[in-house]
């Protein structure tokens, strides 16, 4: 009857495998869980970590820290967890960018930091149109007047964004390509600063998330000319979009929740449950409103379509653009 020893052998290996799964799924979280931000603190993707990472604490019954990690575009930070132990302690808050970065380092021959094979969605929290901002006390109330003297001075604007190819970066060359522009880009490494140097006159425009500039669009620091959706603004009303202008583009700017491509099913499932939780938050609906990005929750299937169908409209824009020095 030896021959009966190894299937037995076997079956209880795939028993014991699967107990000591179900153990770890019932015991996660036993530590503390990294909520990785690839961008500095400020910004769009922070913005929605804090009150989120907050929220699905309470859900866990488990601490959430949140790591700032920006640089190149937030290639850095997705990087890392794309690289991270699949255990459910590393997870990613990132934007749209996550799906522009790969295919552009294809495009500038660079060796990507990154697939997107090596991360799996979990949640989308919001989904913005970027909007065209300049300063307050800029000589422009309206898109016609910014247009016209971008065309008048070739290479005299510049614009701010987060990093080559990211969020900030791939609407503002849509519009350029649309509406013929000569205006000078200027990286910075997150939103937060790109912002800044907008404030302090540094750049002459930029196109972010609303809730990166609405505080300061409220405080009458910034003006809105327009934004990159299909449908009226909720956060500011009465202005235009670029189609209603003549310049048939569209860009959202939303964020999501990602772990490790290999990370268990189980792990996944809960930290599902709690970012279904976050996003039923009165506290981080208010928090999100008031920021001007009302949340725009889509559980995994409904978001695993949606970054396949926004992604392919990416790629083709990072093909447009092509090589950016």
């Amino acid at each position: 009857m030896q021959f009966l020893k190894l299937p037995l052998l076997a079956a209880g290996l795939i028993c014991g495998a699967v107990a000591n799964l179900a153990n770890a799924a019932d015991a996660y979280p036993s530590k503390v869980i990294t909520m990785v931000v690839p961008f500095p603190p400020g910004g769009v993707a922070d913005t929605v970590a804090r009150p989120v990472a907050a929220a699905m604490e309470k859900h866990l019954k488990g601490s959430i820290i949140i790591e700032n990690k920006g640089g190149a575009g937030g290639a850095i930070g997705m990087g890392q967890v794309a690289r991270a132990a699949p255990d459910g302690y590393t997870v990613l808050m990132a934007l749209s960018s996550i799906s522009i970065i790969p295919e552009a380092d294809k495009v500038i021959g660079r060796k990507p930091l990154y697939q997107m094979a090596q991360l799996k969605p979990v949640a989308r929290f919001t989904a913005d149109p970027t909007v065209l901002v300049v300063r307050a006390d800029s000589p422009w109330k309206t898109l016609a007047e910014f247009v016209a003297a971008v065309r008048s001075k070739p290479g005299a604007y510049s614009f701010g964004s987060s990093g080559n190819y990211g969020t900030m970066h791939v609407p503002m060359e849509m519009l350029k390509s649309e509406a013929k522009l000569h205006i000078l880009h200027v990286p910075y490494t997150g939103a937060a600063p790109v912002v800044m140097a907008l404030l302090s006159d540094q750049v002459t425009a930029l196109s972010t998330g609303p809730a990166s500039v609405a505080q300061h669009v409220k405080a009458g620091k910034l003006r809105v000319l327009a934004h990159w959706g299909n449908q009226p603004l909720a956060a500011f009303p009465g202005v235009p979009s670029l189609k209603e202008a003549g310049y048939p583009v569209e860009f959202a700017q939303w964020s999501g929740l990602f772990v490790p491509a290999e990370t268990p099913d189980v792990v996944v499932a809960k930290l599902r449950e709690a970012a279904k939780a976050a996003a039923n938050d009165p506290q981080v609906r208010q928090v999100m409103n008031g920021a001007g990005s009302p949340l725009q929750y889509l559980d995994t299937p409904e978001f695993q379509a949606y970054i396949a169908e926004d992604s392919k409209k990416l790629k083709e824009a990072v093909h447009r653009i092509g090589k950016v020095e």
